[in-house]
C-alpha cells in the first residue's frame, strides 16, 4: 500500500487526509530556515539535504505546526492579493512554491504517526488535527485565490501551455472546486465544520485500532508452540523479550504475526483466540470501539458531498478516477465476485475432506481456513509454505529487488555508510540511488523493515521529498516500511511467499517515486485506482528465472531453490484464490455500499452483517478488513469508496504482464521496459492514466488476463 500523501493539488499544504491518517507526506527542500526548530529548518547535508531524523523533538511539533501554518497563509494571501492579472506563472506556479516549511514539519509528523507513535504524540495529534482542518479550509475557501485559479483555468493562456502544464492547471482547479471552493455563505461554513469534525473522527479511528494492536498480545508457553516453524518461534521469543516477557513467545495483534500463526499452529483453541482478537480490533465495546465513529463519519461525508450537489459520497469520490462512476467500479467487482464465491465452495470442500479424513470431528471455521488450506496445498501440490520460506531471506530478496530495478530502470543501489544520513531508528537502512550509465544521483531509498510497538501494522511506501525541476532539480527521498518479525541476532529473517510479493509490491511504489521526471510537485500525485497498478506489476518479477536462480537460495546451505519446488510454486499460483479474492472483493463491495447508502440511521455493526448477507458471504471467511478496523476507508479518505482500486489496478497489471510474456526478451525485454518506464512510471500524474496506459499497451486493458491470473473462467471463453 502506498502512503504517498495526497496534497491539496496546487497548494503547498498537507491534505486533510494526511492529517487524519498519519500517512507520511512528501517533504521538499525548503526556501527559508526558521530559527529555533529543527522541524522547520531547511534540510542540510549531502544529497540535496536530508531530514534530521536524529534530532526530532516531539516537544517542538506543535509550535512548528503553528509557525508553518501561519507562514503558509501569508504566502497564500500574497498570491491572492497580487494586483496583476492571474497567469499560470504568478498563480499556479506560485502555489507550487508555497508551504515548504510546513511540508518539512509533516515529514516528521509522518514518522511519529506511522513508525514511532507514542501516547504523547497521539495527544498532540488529537489537538492539532482540528486546527489543521481549519487551516486547510482557510485556503480552499479563499475567494480571491480561487477567482485567480479559475481565471487561469478558463482563460486564453491555457491554449499556449504544454499538456503537462494544462493538466497541472486542471488538477489545481479541480482540487479546489471539488473541495468546497464554489460554496457560499452557510454552506461554506458548514463544509468547513464538517471537515474539522471528520479530521477528529478519522484520527480517533486510526488511533483506536493502533491501541488494540498494542494492547492485545498473546503470550505462549513452550507447550503451546505445536506446528509453528522454528523461524516463527524464534521471532516470537524475540518479540516477547522486547516486551519484558523473557521465556515466553509473543503473538502480536498484527497481520504479519497473526497470519502465519493461523497457517501453522495445530492448537485450534489458540487459533480461534488469535483470529477473534485480530478481527475484533476496534470492535470490543470499550473506549477504543469504532462502530459509533463509523456511523458519524459516513453521515458527515454524505452531508458534505450533498452540499456540493452530489447524490452520494462515492459519486463525488470516483468522478476524477479511472472508474468515473460507482456503477463502473461495481460492474468490475460483480464480474469477479461470483467466480470467487464458486471457488471458495470448492476450497472449503477440499479442506473439510482432509479434516474428516484425519478424524478431526470439526466443521471448517474461519480460524481453520488458513490451517487446512495449507494441508490442501501440501496434498495437492506437494507444496509446504515453510519449505518455501527457507529460500526467502529478507536480505536476499532486497538484493533481488535491486537487480530488477537495475535491469528495468537502470538504477544502482549503494548502501550509505552508517551515520552519514540520519535515521529515526537503528533498524532503518539507507541506500544511494544512481543512474547506472551516467552515475547521476537519483535520490535515496530508506528501508524500515521490522515491527515494533508504536508502528502501524502492514506495509507501505512513502516519500519524504518528491521530484521536481521547475526551480532546479530536486532529488527523491523514498521509503519502504514493513512489519517483519525481527529474528534472533545473527539469524536471517525468513518470510512467506505472500510477504515476498508484498515486499516487491511496495518497492514498486518506491520505484514510481524515484522514476519521476515531472517538473511540478503536484504532478507527483496520482489517481488512486491507477497508482496501485505499477506496484502490483512489479510482483511479477519475483518469479522470473533471473531472480529465482540468483536470489532464492537456502538460508543455511546457500543452494538455489530446486527446479521442482519452483514448478510446484508456479503450479499452485492460482491456489486459494477463492479465499484471496472473496475476502478482498467483499471488503471493496461493502466499502462501496457504505458510500452509496443514505447513512442517516446507520448502525455499522448491523450494516456490515446485512451487507455480507446480501453478498452471500461464505461463513468460513470474513472480509479482509472488518469495518471497525478498516483504516483504508475510515482513518482517512485515501481509499474511501475506492478500495476497489486494487482490483482495477489488477486488471491493468495482468494485462501489462501479458505484454511482457509476449515480448521477445520476456520480462527483461529492454524495449518494452523503456516503454514501461517512460509511459507508466516517469510521467506520474502529468498524463491522464487511461492515455498513459494506451501509450504503453496500444489499447485499453481487458479483464481476460486478470481472470486467467486468478484461475477463474474467462467471460466468453
Amino acid at each position: 500500500m502506498s502512503s504517498r500523501p495526497v496534497k491539496l493539488v496546487g497548494v503547498g499544504v498537507i491534505a486533510l487526509a494526511i492529517a487524519c491518517s498519519g500517512e507520511s507526506p512528501e517533504g521538499t527542500s525548503g526556501m527559508n530556515e526558521t530559527e529555533g526548530s529543527v522541524l522547520l529548518a531547511e534540510w542540510t547535508g549531502s544529497y540535496g539535504g536530508v531530514p534530521a531524523f536524529d534530532r526530532m523533538d516531539l516537544a517542538a511539533l506543535e509550535p512548528a505546526l503553528e509557525t508553518g501554518m501561519a507562514a503558509n497563509l501569508v504566502e497564500i494571501d500574497a498570491i491572492a492579493a497580487n494586483p496583476e492579472p492571474a497567469t499560470f506563472e504568478n498563480t499556479i506556479v506560485a502555489l507550487e512554491r508555497v508551504g515548504r516549511d510546513l511540508d518539512r514539519v509533516f515529514t516528521y509528523w509522518g514518522i511519529w504517526s506511522s513508525n514511532l507513535s507514542t501516547p504523547e504524540f497521539r495527544q498532540i495529534q488529537a489537538r492539532m488535527v482540528p486546527k489543521l482542518s481549519e487551516f486547510q479550509s482557510k485556503i480552499t475557501q479563499n475567494v480571491a485565490l480561487f477567482d485567480r485559479i479559475r481565471a487561469v483555468y478558463e482563460g486564453d493562456e491555457m491554449e499556449s501551455l504544454r499538456t503537462d502544464q494544462q493538466r497541472l492547471v486542471w488538477l489545481v482547479y479541480d482540487g479546489f472546486a471539488r473541495n468546497g471552493a464554489t460554496l457560499e455563505g452557510e454552506a461554506k461554513e458548514r463544509y468547513a465544520e464538517i471537515n474539522k469534525r471528520l479530521a477528529e473522527l478519522q484520527t480517533q479511528f486510526g488511533n483506536n485500532v493502533l491501541a488494540d494492536e498494542e494492547a492485545y498480545v498473546l503470550y505462549l508457553e513452550e507447550d503451546q508452540l505445536g506446528g509453528l516453524p522454528v523461524s516463527y518461534v524464534q521471532a516470537a521469543a524475540a518479540a516477547a523479550q522486547d516486551r519484558g516477557q523473557e521465556g515466553k513467545y509473543a503473538v502480536t495483534n498484527t497481520r504479519s504475526s497473526m497470519d502465519p500463526f493461523l497457517i501453522f499452529s495445530d492448537q485450534r483453541d489458540l487459533r480461534e483466540k488469535v483470529w477473534r482478537t485480530y478481527y475484533s480490533r476496534g470492535d470490543n465495546g470499550d473506549d477504543h470501539d469504532n462502530n459509533a465513529i463509523i456511523a458519524e463519519i459516513l453521515r458527515l461525508r454524505h452531508e458534505r458531498v450533498q452540499l456540493l450537489g452530489y447524490e452520494n459520497y462515492a459519486s463525488w469520490r470516483l468522478e476524477n478516477r479511472m472508474a468515473k462512476t460507482p456503477e463502473r467500479a461495481l460492474e468490475l467487482m460483480e464480474a469477479v465476485f461470483p467466480a470467487a464465491l464458486a471457488r471458495v465452495a470448492e476450497e472449503v470442500a477440499d479442506m473439510q475432506a482432509i479434516a474428516d479424513a484425519e478424524g478431526a470431528g470439526i466443521t471448517i471455521e474461519p480460524w481453520d481456513y488458513r490451517y487446512y488450506a495449507e494441508k490442501v496445498r501440501k496434498a495437492r501440490y506437494d507444496l509446504d509454505s515453510d519449505e518455501v520460506k527457507q529460500y526467502l531471506q529478507l536480505e536476499k530478496l532486497r538484493e533481488a529487488m535491486f537487480f530488477v530495478a537495475g535491469e528495468l530502470f537502470n538504477f544502482q543501489f549503494t548502501p550509505v555508510e552508517q551515520g552519514k544520513v540520519p535515521v529515526f531508528h537503528g533498524d532503518v537502512g539507507v541506500w544511494e540511488v544512481t543512474d547506472r550509465t551516467s552515475g547521476e544521483l537519483v535520490g535515496l531509498w530508506y528501508l524500515d523493515p521490522y515491527a515494533r510497538p508504536g508502528k502501524r501494522s502492514g506495509a507501505w511506501a512513502t516519500s519524504y521529498r518528491s521530484h521536481e525541476t521547475f526551480d532546479g532539480k530536486v532529488t527523491v527521498l523514498a521509503s519502504n516500511n514493513s512489519n517483519f518479525i525481527k529474528g534472533a541476532p545473527g539469524e536471517p529473517v525468513l518470510i512467506s511467499w505472500s510477504d515476498a510479493e508484498t515486499l516487491f509490491h511496495e518497492f514498486g511504489h518506491a520505484l514510481h517515486y524515484l522514476s519521476s521526471k515531472v517538473e511540478y510537485p503536484t504532478l507527483n500525485g496520482g489517481v488512486r485506482d491507477y497508482t496501485e497498478f505499477q506496484s502490483q506489476l512489479l510482483e511479477h518479477w519475483l518469479l522470473t528465472d533471473q531472480v529465482i536462480d540468483s536470489y532464492l537460495v537456502h538460508h543455511e546451505t546457500g543452494e538455489p531453490i530446486p527446479d521442482d519446488l519452483v514448478a510446484r510454486i508456479k503450479n499452485a499460483a492460482t491456489f486459494n484464490q477463492g479465499f484471496a479474492q472473496t475476502e478482498y472483493v467483499a471488503a471493496a463491495l461493502v466499502d462501496m455500499m457504505y458510500h452509496t447508502t443514505d447513512p442517516a440511521d446507520l448502525d455499522a455493526e448491523a450494516f456490515e452483517r446485512a451487507a455480507l448477507e446480501r453478498l452471500d458471504m461464505p461463513r468460513e471467511i470474513v472480509m479482509r478488513h472488518r469495518s471497525p478496523h478498516f483504516g483504508h476507508i475510515f482513518s482517512s479518505e485515501g481509499y474511501s469508496a475506492g478500495y476497489y482500486g486494487y482490483l482495477w489496478a489488477d486488471v491493468l497489471t495482468a494485462d501489462a504482464a501479458e505484454a511482457f510474456e509476449e515480448a521477445p526478451g520476456g520480462f527483461y525485454d529492454k524495449e518494452l521496459a523503456k516503454k514501461l518506464v517512460d509511459n507508466l512510471f516517469a510521467v506520474r500524474n502529468a498524463v491522464d492514466p487511461a492515455d498513459a496506459y494506451r501509450a504503453f499497451r496500444g489499447r485499453d486493458a481487458k479483464i481476460d488476463a486478470v481472470m486467467r491470473d486468478y484461475g477463474f473462467p474467462v467471460p466468453g471463453e
